[in-house]
């Protein structure tokens, strides 16, 4: 469990060392995005791994929430991109967080019963930390088209909802 702990926070803190070298305050528009979808794609890739292997009821609950939540985001997002008639652009910062990914998700999937909720609670908390963060401080005030703003800004208004949710977790599975 502390590997595993560790593994988070080095991974966190690798995110944000290699984001100050490459400045994602310098990402365009259709950059941000696919880092927006490729973190709500990840928070969804660790909400099934959560159904999958936890038996508690309210792990279920906040994982059922999390893949609904970042699924309609995203599909919202694909849908304004559709209509600007632009895609998503992969970079620096989204290829960060799926490596990133793939090795929690490793990690977590040798957990079990209340070590994996636990581990699961408090990344959840710790993501959500980071992932807010990064979209009110330094993507909202860079994006330059109005309506993506917006849906940056609505998105943002969820997943600080969930960052809550997932503090009262960590302190349940505790």
């Amino acid at each position: 469990m502390k590997t595993i702990i560790t593994s988070l926070c080095i991974s966190l803190g690798f995110l944000a060392t290699q984001a100050a070298a490459e400045d994602p305050a310098k990402l365009n528009d259709l950059e941000i995005a696919h880092v927006a979808y490729t973190a709500d794609n990840i928070d969804i890739r660790y909400a099934h791994l959560a159904l999958a292997i936890s038996t508690n009821p309210e792990i279920h609950k906040f994982a059922q929430t999390m893949i609904s939540d970042h699924t309609a985001v995203n599909a919202a997002a694909l849908g304004l991109l559709d209509k600007l008639g632009a895609s998503a652009q992969d970079n620096f910062l989204s290829k960060q967080l799926n490596e990133n990914a793939n090795k929690i998700i490793n990690d977590f999937s040798q957990l079990r019963g209340a070590e994996f909720d636990v581990a699961y609670a408090e990344n959840e908390l710790a993501y959500h930390k980071a992932v807010n963060g990064l979209v009110e401080h330094t993507f909202i005030p860079n994006i330059e088209n109005a309506e993506v703003k917006a849906l940056f800004q609505q998105g943002l208004d969820i997943f600080k909802v969930h960052e809550g949710h997932a503090e009262m977790m960590v302190k349940a599975v505790k």
